[in-house]
């Protein structure tokens, strides 16, 4: 072969090295998306190791973050148990007295009787509709002016509906979540009072308006409160997706309707933030941006997400770490004196550990991983805030608690019609939601909020 040749053979063997080269990048890129792809079906979310709802997950394993507890099932020592109990008035009595005798069959008539043994059966007497008649007078002056008696304010009609059928609508629209043709069913079967679905959402749209004022004032004391936690979810409004948000405390739940998750509905809502308040959220970037003098994590998430991370990396030791020191962190708060000695020691421990950590990053090559340790680098001064403030929780689960009720609502119900809809049951809600909280009556609060005059609502 003549060097002319060689030469050609060459620059061949070259093209087609690079022809190579190029389709061996491809493959590698190729390659690296469809272990990602794998990976995923390896390791796939799930409630436990992310922020999916349990409703999607495919195999709903039986698990939990909760710890075992050595502590057998049922009632716990110095747990006071509850039972019927009788009553000293019973407004019935039946007298069983014998007239013969068991024995030899002797009658037993004129014997005086001896109380033996009493036994009490509790029940409902059949309800009725009770009817209030307001009948009007008119009286003419001798100055020759005639005066009429007046109606009360909210009697303006021939016949209405009163305080305890209004508030009871809101009571079973809000805490049992019935749909409206289920509440008429049960107006008409069980009440005996006749009502249609338009009746009840006007009776509904009454009073809601009722109890803005009551509305208002738990806004006004969640906003002064020193902790407060938030959250959202989504809720079907009219076909579109819409949003739930709550700000709550230990002793109020305040619920609003907005049509964005942006945090433009924190700027509507509290324009102020929370400066005097430590805001406990689940890290969506509107909630952490919101004005507050400190910030909380919700660690169950945190741990859920490492749950994830730990399964997909599992050559990696940081996450295990870190997920093992938030448990630390955890227990420290709740099998602790709050500002003891021990727990003083144990919290500094903790501290330094964090410290440690954040500034031993895992391997890039662990992509989630290292992207999880990134966020964690900056949301390092909301991680342990609740070791210092005792009224301060480490996870946001009373704010899941409280939103939590929109799902079951939607669930039983269907979806929000109208905004004004969203908006009344937010309302409703957020007023149930704090008389639980205070250990209040309901259903007696909320008559006690039917009864408020209308114009007083005006």
């Amino acid at each position: 072969m003549e060097y002319k040749d060689l030469l050609v053979v060459i620059s061949n063997l070259k093209e087609r090295l690079a022809v190579l080269e190029k389709e061996n990048l491809s493959l590698k890129k190729e390659n690296s998306i469809l272990k990602e792809r794998l990976a995923y079906y390896n390791t796939p979310k799930t409630s436990l190791n992310s922020s999916l709802p349990p409703s999607k997950d495919e195999n709903r394993p039986n698990q939990s973050l909760r710890k075992g507890s050595v502590n057998k099932p049922g009632g716990q020592l110095g747990h006071k148990g509850k039972t019927l109990e009788m009553t000293a008035t019973p407004d019935h009595i039946v007298e069983l007295h014998p007239d013969y005798c068991c024995g030899c069959g002797a009658s037993l008539t004129e014997i005086e009787s001896v109380k033996d043994l009493v036994r009490q059966v509790v029940d409902i007497p059949p309800i009725q509709a009770f009817y209030t008649e307001y009948r009007s007078y008119s009286k003419q002056c001798s100055c020759g002016c005639t005066t009429k008696g007046r109606f009360p304010q909210n009697v303006k009609t021939p016949i209405s509906y009163g305080p305890n059928t209004e508030a009871l609508v809101g009571y079973f629209h809000a805490r049992q979540y019935l749909p409206f043709g289920r509440m008429e069913e049960t107006f008409n079967d069980v009440f005996n009072i006749s009502i249609s679905e338009g009746g009840i959402h006007c009776l509904l749209e009454r009073f809601a308006a009722k109890t803005t004022p009551v509305y208002q004032l738990i806004k006004q004391r969640v906003s002064n409160s020193p902790v407060i936690g938030t959250d959202e979810t989504g809720a079907k409004v009219n076909g579109k997706k819409h949003w739930i948000w709550t700000w709550q405390t230990d002793s109020a739940t305040y619920i609003a309707h907005s049509d964005t998750r942006g945090g433009d509905t924190v700027k509507k809502e509290f324009p102020e933030g929370f400066t005097k308040s430590t805001l406990v959220s689940d890290g969506w970037r509107p909630q952490l941006t919101t004005p507050a003098l400190h910030h909380q994590a919700c660690l169950p998430h945190l741990l859920r997400r490492l749950n994830y991370l730990n399964e997909k990396y599992v050559d990696q030791q940081w996450g295990r770490e870190f997920q093992q020191l938030l448990y630390d962190t955890i227990s420290i708060k709740k099998e602790n004196e709050f500002g003891n000695e021990q727990y003083n020691k144990l919290t500094m421990h903790s501290v330094l550990k964090l410290e440690y950590l954040l500034n031993n990053p895992p391997d890039k090559e662990f992509k989630e991983l290292y992207t999880f340790y990134k966020r964690m680098r900056r949301e390092q001064q909301n991680l342990l805030v609740f070791l210092y403030i005792r009224e301060v929780p480490p996870d946001n689960n009373a704010s899941e608690r409280a939103i939590r009720n929109i799902k079951v609502k939607q669930k039983i119900s269907g979806q929000f019609k109208t905004i004004t809809a969203a908006q009344n049951f937010a309302k409703i809600r957020s007023v149930i939601d704090t008389t639980i909280k205070n250990r209040m009556n309901v259903l007696k609060a909320l008559i006690e909020i039917a009864k408020f005059e209308y114009q007083f609502v005006n």
